[in-house]
């Protein structure tokens, strides 16, 4: 089959080793964000949640790969603003941003005043809307993804397979990366601070606002390794 020819191609295998690493990259807030939310579920539904979220993000993921002339248009101008143009990828991220950062703004909120009036942060037991509000990032991580994916790559079976190979790792790692960040309240309030800050570079990106990616996941890296240095000294200096 004509679609299985880059398996005898290196370029093609040094790509995809590369598209892995980047879709890997990039899932990281995609769990955090699905974490937290399935957090507000009872314990014996947060795991369902989980794996149906990054489920979304992939079949959401795979179905834009498929619709490649769709996403290619979303980059075409609807209208301007003064003598800034405003595409659909524009409108995307921007409506993804704001959502991101109000989300992430209510749940610093309500973790600051369950902290200080010595209560438990509220639960909710719908199902159908955490999952809702999963699919509505999905869709814009998803966008994000999609667009740089086809910048690096042409073979979209290259694409689909770093997506599905990606989503499975994040789905092993899920519970885990849940529990780290439930047991340590502190490493929560970093991760919605990271949720806010992406919501920030999706808005800035939206406005044609370019800021590098690398500096984001190198500040987000420093900020990890200090506060696990302090969970270190913590640990030895209760």
């Amino acid at each position: 089959m004509s679609w299985l020819n880059w398996i005898t191609e290196p370029e093609s295998w040094i790509a995809f080793a590369t598209l892995l690493g980047m879709e890997l990259v990039l899932g990281i807030d995609n769990v955090v964000f699905i974490s937290i939310l399935a957090d507000k579920l009872p314990a014996g539904k947060r795991a369902s949640a989980r794996t149906l979220g990054l489920a979304l993000a992939m079949g959401t993921r795979v179905a834009l790969l498929f619709s490649i002339d769709w996403i290619s248009e979303l980059t075409t101008p609807l209208f301007s603003i003064y003598s800034h143009t405003v595409s659909g990828r524009d409108l995307v991220f921007i409506a993804g941003g704001l959502f991101l950062l109000g989300k992430s703004s209510v749940e610093i909120h309500h973790k600051m005043m369950a902290r200080k009036e010595h209560i438990a942060a509220p639960k909710t037991t719908s199902f159908a809307g955490v999952i809702i509000q999963i699919l509505l990032l999905d869709i814009v991580f998803s966008i994000d993804s999609v667009v740089t994916a086809v910048g690096m790559v042409d073979e979209v079976a290259i694409m689909i397979l770093a997506v599905i190979l990606a989503t499975i790792t994040m789905i092993a790692f899920a519970a885990a990366i849940s529990a780290f960040v439930d047991r340590y309240p502190t490493f929560k309030m970093l991760a919605l601070s990271f949720l806010v800050l992406i919501g920030v570079v999706l808005i800035a990106e939206g406005l044609h606002q370019h800021i590098a990616k690398g500096y984001i996941y190198f500040a987000m890296g420093f900020a990890v390794l200090i506060e696990l240095l302090n969970l270190r000294i913590r640990k030895h200096h209760p």
